[in-house]
């Protein structure tokens, strides 16, 4: 497994610190980035997920704790939107260039507007995808937000 990816890459341009993690990614996890948290020994909530969805039809990047769920209703307003949906695996993978599972905010095809869990960035490091199947980059929440010009919302549902 290649350790450098368009994500690594990003982030080393930026400057910006991180540390690589490589684990088995199994294919057949229910939820991904429970999976990722497992392997790596870190709790679910340092462990952020990288998903896609749409706004009134114009494409976004959420990055949040991979044991939450998102609330459509909180994203859109975070967007100044009306309406969100999930954008269809198929066109996240053609839309970002990383295939599902190895999605990463970082160093997507098209820069997208993208927003990151305000909890997330209570933490001094977080996981977020490398661009790559079974690898995580350790970095900073701020630094990783600064880099994708993302906007800090509470877009996860309530508990």
């Amino acid at each position: 497994m290649s350790r450098t990816t368009r994500a690594t890459q990003a982030l080393t341009k930026a400057s910006i610190p991180f540390t690589v993690l490589v684990y088995d990614y199994d294919p057949n996890a229910e939820r991904i980035g429970l999976q990722a948290a497992e392997a790596i020994g870190a709790h679910p909530s340092l462990v952020l997920k990288t998903l896609m969805a749409e706004v009134d039809r114009k494409p976004v990047c959420i990055v949040v704790p991979s044991d939450r769920e998102v609330s459509m209703k909180k994203l859109a307003a975070a967007f100044g939107g009306k309406a969100a949906v999930m954008m269809k695996p198929a066109t996240a993978e053609k839309f970002t260039g990383y295939v599902v599972g190895g999605i990463s905010p970082f160093g997507q095809k098209k820069a997208v507007p993208t927003v990151f869990e305000a909890t997330a960035m209570t933490e001094p490091l977080v996981y977020i995808n490398g661009g790559q199947r079974g690898l995580q980059v350790q970095v900073s929440p701020r630094d990783a937000s600064r880099l994708t010009s993302a906007i800090v919302a509470a877009v996860v549902a309530d508990r």
